[in-house]
Parts: structure tokens; sequence; C-alpha cells
């Protein structure tokens, strides 16, 4: 079987980022740019740092693309497993 890059999928993603992007609506940029559909399972922003427990929905071309953004923004992006409500 060959990966369609445009079947819907979802992906489980902890972001963290540092001082300079706190104030940036980088989750909004993400969403209107890639099409993806977010859903933020858990956060702590502070003034110097924060982190984001993010659940991307969208074709696997946008979810790979949104990755790279916030990579490319300077965020630190790590895929998780399982869900973070159920401990």
């Amino acid at each position: 079987m060959i990966d369609d890059p445009n079947a819907a999928t979802s992906v489980r993603l902890h972001v963290s980022f540092p001082e300079e992007l706190v104030d940036r609506p980088m989750v909004y940029e993400m969403v209107k740019a890639y099409d993806v559909v977010p859903n933020i399972r858990r956060a702590n922003v502070e003034a110097h740092s924060g982190w984001i427990i993010l659940e991307l929905a969208g074709e696997r071309a946008q979810l790979d693309a949104a990755i790279a953004y916030l990579q490319d923004v300077g965020c630190t992006v790590n895929t998780m497993e399982g869900d973070v409500l159920e401990g």
C-alpha cells in the first residue's frame, strides 16, 4: 500500500517554544496557512517559555507542512502517543 499524502489523519504533538515566541499566535498562523484542525489538550505558557500538547488533524501532507512550520519558527516538536488526559 502506498502512503496517500491526501489521506486524512491526526497526530499528537508536544510543542515547546522559547521566550521570543510566547506572544506570537503560532497556532493561528499554522491553521490559516496549512488548513489543519487543532485541538489543544494541555498548555502552559509563561513569560520565558511555553509548551502545548496539540492534536492536529488534516491531510498527511498538510500535517507535515504544519510541523515543519512550527520547527522553522523555532519550536521544538515531538510526537506523542496515548491520551494525555487518561494519565
